[in-house]
């Protein structure tokens, strides 16, 4: 498959997925969404001031952005600080390509060098960077981590929307998820989605919202403990008492997408919780 380079409102270019039918990143600008929505919502430049060791976990690697954006904030604010990374990625073709129309070329070096050599020999070890990218399903990648006992400051969860890709946005994955998270770190993701906070929830964390980004939706941070985290708005608590917010589900961690969706259809159906249309109409007239 042959991705083409598709350009943001910002200059900065993504692909299009022909697989999932949604683009990689925001129309509003790709590499404004990975500074902002997840290396901002991370507080990862106030980190690097105050340490010279930081772990990051990128949950769906795709064009390497994410981790670009963090890689040249926290060297900007300490030039000394050591990284380790380990990336999640299913599909090696993106960051390949990513490097082949050099759309990496958007962050200051050494980053693009280091992001180059990582999507070809998916290993690297050099005096400020220790990374690894792990091809493959991530429901099995993490466990590969969790293993390793990596612990990360910053996780980076970035993968397709709910509806599109369920399977990364259950209750199990993101369970997995937070074993990987550090006691004072934080998770960022773009979603606001009322299955996905719950299931964040359910994985013993505390969710906040972060600032919209060219959209009336906000995204999520979450950690251990709320602190420095801005509080949800009663319109957003109120959302998670609805049958939206019933998540995704995946016991065995390895259905498919289909089987996932139709899941949580049955449980809405079957749930006594408030409708979302009546939460939908009931904000629409304030």
């Amino acid at each position: 498959m042959i991705f083409t380079p598709k350009i943001t409102a910002d200059g900065s270019f993504t692909f299009f997925s022909a697989e999932f039918q949604e683009d990689f990143h925001s129309y509003y600008g790709a590499k404004a969404e990975a500074k902002k929505k997840f290396v901002e919502s991370c507080l990862l430049a106030e980190k690097a001031q105050t340490t010279n060791s930081l772990c990051l976990l990128d949950i769906c690697y795709g064009l390497g952005y994410n981790s670009g954006a963090a890689l040249e904030t926290i060297w900007s604010v300490n030039p000394q600080c050591c990284v380790k990374l380990i990336g999640l990625e299913v599909d090696k073709r993106v960051p390949e390509q990513a490097i082949a129309h050099k759309l990496i070329a958007l962050w200051s070096e050494p980053v693009p060098q280091l992001l180059a050599e990582l999507s070809k020999s998916y290993a690297i070890k050099t005096e400020r960077l220790e990374a690894e990218l792990l091809i493959g399903d991530a429901r099995r990648t993490i466990q590969e981590v969790i293993k390793l006992g990596f612990k990360a400051d910053s996780i980076f969860l970035d993968p397709f929307s709910p509806p599109k890709c369920p399977q990364l946005w259950t209750v199990e994955f993101l369970g997995l998820v937070a074993q990987c998270l550090k006691l004072t770190g934080k998770l960022a993701t773009y979603s606001c989605a009322a299955s996905v906070r719950t299931a964040l929830l359910e994985g013993g964390l505390q969710i906040r919202a972060t600032e919209s980004m060219g959209r009336r939706s906000p995204g999520t941070v979450a950690s251990f403990s709320n602190n420095n985290l801005p509080n949800l708005s009663q319109q957003e608590m109120e959302h998670l008492q609805t049958r939206a917010a019933i998540p995704y589900r995946d016991p065995n961690g390895c259905d498919r997408a289909e089987v996932i969706i139709q899941r949580r259809q049955t449980e809405q159906e079957n749930s006594n919780l408030e409708p979302t249309t009546h939460w939908k109409k009931r904000w629409s007239q304030q």
